[in-house]
């Protein structure tokens, strides 16, 4: 995880002021790392394609690292990027009382990952729009790219780590809805952790390809807790297990159904990666204990295939 000095969500009332710190450590820790090819400057430079004009390469950049950046121009960075954030009441596993960056519910995660990404697409020029849903759209803003608007969709994040959910989801029929309201190319980033009362997947996935319509180039973010919601990671003492949507509860030892649970949770995140493969998505597993760099290098990744 990158290194960020703000220890609980109650000292920092200023989500801005953490997603920066995010993305700092994320650029700090990149000219360290393997990713280090892909422009850390942003918005300024973009890398030289051999056989263009090297008018503009950046001769200082180059004595530095040795590699050929080309000064970029507002003109240049067109990109429309889309987030949506799942904010049904199973995102709001798992309860914690007193927040920290490393504790943290999945939808604190996504609102903070999400917020990140508005501060590199800030960086980069870019336009950015963010749509909220549960069991209704709770909110809706098209891609723009001034600064007002920005702190617009910040302030509808920020109400997400302070608000719990009780909603159940509808996904598919959601982002069906979200679909027909993005017409313009864009790049669609959707947090959600798959977890949902309709039961009928070939209907979610229809969805999901609607988001791919009119090019658009869609990653699945699909957020989840991979201590308990993977490896079912409790105290083997007896527990009621209640499901945070539909409201059924079970009474048993964790001990007792962990192996299997596993099996099972495995084969359905595998089944999810190849069903995405099949239509084009770009799936990404998060699990909320390992930090925000896997959110941003996908970012990375997958700006520099929709451009």
């Amino acid at each position: 995880m990158s290194s960020i000095s703000v220890k609980h969500i109650s000292e920092l009332n200023n989500l801005e002021l953490l997603a920066k710190q995010v993305v700092e450590g994320f650029i700090t820790g990149m000219h360290k790392s393997p990713f280090h090819g892909f422009s850390v400057e942003f918005a300024e430079h973009r890398l030289y394609n051999k056989g263009e004009s090297t008018r503009h390469i950046d001769w200082k950049l180059y004595a530095k690292t040795k590699k050929l950046f080309v000064k970029r121009y507002e003109e240049e960075t067109n990109l429309r990027c889309h987030l949506i954030v799942d904010n049904s009441a199973s995102m709001h596993y798992p309860q914690v009382k007193n927040e920290t960056i490393n504790n943290l519910s999945k939808i604190s995660f996504s609102a903070i990952a999400a917020s990140a990404l508005m501060e590199i697409l800030k960086r980069q020029r870019d336009a950015v729009g963010l749509s909220v849903y549960s069991d209704k759209n709770d909110y809706y803003a098209p891609a723009k790219g001034s600064e007002r608007h920005r702190r617009v969709l910040l302030a509808q994040l920020e109400g997400l780590l302070k608000k719990k959910s009780t909603s159940t989801t509808k996904t598919y029929s959601l982002l069906h809805e979200i679909a027909e309201k993005v017409h313009k190319r864009s790049l669609i980033f959707l947090f959600t952790d798959m977890f949902q009362v309709d039961k009928d997947e070939e209907e979610l996935f229809e969805a999901l390809r609607h988001l791919k319509y009119n090019k658009h180039e869609l990653v699945l973010f699909h957020t989840y807790d991979g201590k308990r919601e993977l490896n079912f990671d409790f105290e083997d003492s007896p527990k009621k297990f209640v499901d945070v949507e539909s409201g059924e509860e079970i009474n048993l030892f964790a001990s007792s159904v962990q192996k299997k649970y596993k099996e099972e949770v495995e084969k359905y995140f595998k089944d999810l990666k190849l069903k995405c493969m099949q239509y084009k998505i770009d799936y990404v597993p998060v699990d909320i204990n390992k930090g925000f760099d896997q959110i941003l290098i996908s970012y990375l990744v997958s700006r520099k295939k929709y451009l």
